[in-house]
């Protein structure tokens, strides 16, 4: 039996946007929710405080925070280990003091094999302390990746959910990752549900490549090697709130969020 529309209840739908007013990008693009870095994506310095930390967490949009692109907690190499577990706490930190839904984070590679990097997230996990959820991200190339191809995430799941740590634990699903590591994208959502349980956020981004190269460079919506029937079918079976990470001015992202909620709404 169809349920009456008023009883029909959409995920939220977002993009990423630069950090300096996200609130005020969120009004600008009609946005449910947004995304942002509290750091330099390419750097190691701890993220500052924000003097609009208060309104964030009062404003009642929610904000993801996407961890720095350089953590890779899975390295053999003790500095860059090390460090990557400095960064996010710290940005866990700065994430909690803005009152952020999530922290994003790509789980890296292991150059001396897969399940060394399954050992050592777990190993982090334990250090870890966060207030808020952390999603792990499936990723879209690099060798010896322990989330790229999804046996490999199933195995990386299967090692972190064993971990003794409070920190609860999150799935974000990237539709171009997913297309670059070369995986089949017809049942791609239902296979990590089955693996996860439950994806807890979508990136919704299409891709300028062909699938299998591993290149992560994001296309707008219907408009990249993706295409609009799958990345539409993708966001329909997620269930889940969406964040678009796709280029493009203000025109462009607006398009994409009303590509999502068109998806969304064919599938209610």
């Amino acid at each position: 039996m169809t349920r009456p529309r008023a009883e029909i209840v959409t995920p939220l739908v977002g993009a990423h946007v630069a950090p300096g007013k996200p609130l005020a990008e969120a009004k600008a693009l009609d946005a449910d929710c947004v995304q942002v870095f509290l750091s330099d994506p390419q750097g190691w310095k701890k993220p500052p405080p924000r003097k609009d930390a208060e309104e964030l967490r009062s404003s009642g949009v929610p904000l993801y925070v996407h961890a720095p692109y350089l953590i890779n907690v899975c390295s053999p190499k003790n500095n860059v280990r090390f460090g990557s577990r400095k960064i996010l706490q710290q940005t866990c930190e700065a994430a909690a003091d803005v009152g952020a839904a999530a922290v994003i984070v790509h789980p890296g590679h292991a150059e001396d094999g897969v399940n060394q990097g399954f050992d050592r997230w777990v190993r982090t996990l334990e250090r870890l302390e966060s207030e808020v959820p952390l999603y792990i991200e499936n990723t879209a190339g690099g060798d010896n990746a322990v989330a790229r191809r999804f046996e490999n995430l199933a195995r990386l799941w299967e090692a972190i959910s064993a971990a003794e740590t409070d920190v609860n634990l999150g799935f974000c699903f990237d539709t171009c990752h997913a297309h670059a590591a070369g995986e089949d994208l017809d049942d791609a959502v239902e296979r990590v549900m089955k693996m996860c349980g439950r994806i807890d956020l979508l990136h919704a981004n299409d891709s300028r490549d062909p699938a299998g190269t591993g290149a992560d460079r994001h296309a707008n919506l219907g408009k990249g090697e993706i295409g609009p029937e799958p990345l539409a079918r993708m966001i329909a079976a997620a269930d889940a709130p969406v964040v678009c990470e796709t280029p493009g001015g203000m025109a462009a992202m607006k398009a994409d969020l009303k590509f999502v909620r068109e998806a969304l709404i064919r599938a209610a």
